[in-house]
C-alpha cells in the first residue's frame, strides 16, 4: 500500500510516500527557515504563500523520488490541523485537489497523531512499540503526556499551562541573541557548558501532577538577562547547558512518574524537542535506570515531515477513515 503524505501546518512543505505505514519510499521537506529567520520566528502569511509556492514541486519530487507514478498511490494523506490555518488550507486544497483529479481516496490527519506515528517509520533494526505505552510529545506548539492503548485510542494525562518546550526553547535563543530557531543552537552550546552553572527554576516542582509550565521559566532567563546582560564565550554555554537542563529535568521526571502511575514499561518521545541531545540523553539515562523501553525516532522524523502523516493516515485508511471535498481544516484540532 502506497499513501502519499502532505504536510503544511507550519512552516515546513512536506511530502512523502510510504509503503505499508513503515516504509519510506521519499520523504520531501522545504524549509522555510531562512525565510523567517530575519523576523525572528515565523510570519503566518510569509509562510503560507511560500507553501503556495513550492508544494506542488515538492508533491511532483516526492512521488518521482519513490519510483511510483501518481497512479500507483493508493491514498492520499494531509494534514487538517491543528497549525496555521492559512498554511494549512495549502496542503489541503492540493491535496484535495489531488484526490478528486486522481479518483483516490482521501484521508485527514491530526498532525499531532502524525507525531505519534512517526516511531512506527521504519529505521534500523528498531522495533515499533507494542501497546498500550506513553507518549511524551514535546514541539513548538505542544508539550504533554499521553496513553496510547491501541492506533486512535488516546487519553491525555497532562500538558502544559502555558508555554510549550519548543516554544520555550526558541523564545530564550532569541532572549540570548542565538537568533531562529534558538532551540538548535542552545543545544549544540549545552554539549560543552555547565548545567549546574545558572540557578534556574524548575517548573511546579511541589505538585504531583502530570501537567507542565514553561512561562515562569522564560521570565526568570529574561530577569537574569535583564541584571547581567548576555554572558559572553563560555559562560554562554553554561547559561545554555543551565537553560536546557531546567527544561529536561522536568520532561524526564514527569514522563518517569506517568509510567509509574499508569504502570507502562514503554516511552515513545516525538515532536520537534524530541530532536534534542540532552533529552535524548537524559531519557537514556531514565530508561537504563528504571527498566523502561524507550523509542525516540531519528532526528528527521521528530521535526515536521510529510513521512508520520502518511504512517498516520494508513493507519486511519486500514480503519476505514476517508475524507470528503468538502473537508475544511481546524487550526485548534484537538487530538
Amino acid at each position: 500500500m502506497l499513501v502519499l503524505g502532505v504536510e503544511t501546518s507550519c512552516d515546513e512543505t512536506a511530502a512523502a510516500v510510504v509503503e505499508d505505514g513503515r516504509r519510506v519510499r521519499a520523504n520531501v521537506v522545504a524549509s522555510q527557515i531562512a525565510t523567517h529567520a530575519p523576523y525572528g520566528g515565523v510570519v503566518p502569511e510569509v509562510a503560507s504563500r511560500q507553501h503556495v509556492a513550492t508544494i506542488v514541486p515538492v508533491i511532483e519530487r516526492a512521488v518521482a523520488d519513490a519510483g511510483a507514478r501518481f497512479g500507483d498511490l493508493d491514498a492520499i494523506a494531509v494534514t487538517a490541523g491543528p497549525g496555521l490555518v492559512g498554511a494549512l488550507l495549502v496542503g489541503v486544497e492540493t491535496a484535495k485537489a489531488l484526490a478528486f483529479a486522481l479518483g483516490k481516496p482521501l484521508v485527514a490527519v491530526n498532525h499531532l497523531a502524525g507525531h505519534l506515528a512517526a516511531v512506527y517509520l521504519e529505521h534500523g533494526d528498531a522495533a515499533p512499540p507494542t501497546y498500550p505505552h506513553l507518549a511524551l510529545l514535546v514541539s513548538g506548539g505542544h508539550t504533554a503526556l499521553i496513553r496510547i492503548d491501541g492506533p486512535g485510542q488516546t487519553r491525555l494525562l497532562g500538558a502544559t499551562r502555558d508555554d510549550a518546550s519548543g516554544e520555550a526553547f526558541d523564545k530564550v535563543g532569541k532572549l540570548l541573541g542565538l537568533g531562529y530557531p534558538g532551540g538548535v543552537v542552545i543545544d549544540k552550546l549545552a554539549a560543552t557548558g555547565d548545567a549546574h552553572a545558572v540557578a534556574l527554576p524548575r517548573a511546579l516542582p511541589g505538585r504531583d501532577d502530570l501537567d507542565f509550565s514553561f512561562s515562569g521559566l522564560k521570565t526568570a532567563v529574561a530577569t537574569l538577562l535583564a541584571r547581567g546582560g548576555l554572558p559572553q564565550g563560555q559562560a554562554m554555554n553554561d547559561f545554555c547547558a543551565s537553560f536546557q537542563a531546567a527544561v529536561v529535568d522536568v520532561l524526564v521526571r514527569k514522563s518517569r512518574r506517568a509510567l509509574a502511575r499508569e504502570g507502562l514499561r514503554s516511552l515513545i518521545v516525538c515532536g520537534g524537542v524530541a530532536a534534542n541531545r540532552g533529552l535524548r540523553a537524559a531519557l537514556a539515562s531514565a530508561a537504563a535506570e528504571d527498566g523502561f523501553a524507550l523509542h525516540i525516532p531519528p532526528p528527521k522524523y521528530c521535526t515536521d515531515n510529510a513521512a508520520m502523516i502518511a504512517a498516520a493516515g494508513t493507519q486511519l485508511f486500514q480503519r476505514g477513515a476517508r475524507a470528503g471535498l468538502d473537508l475544511s481544516v481546524d487550526p485548534g484540532l484537538p487530538l
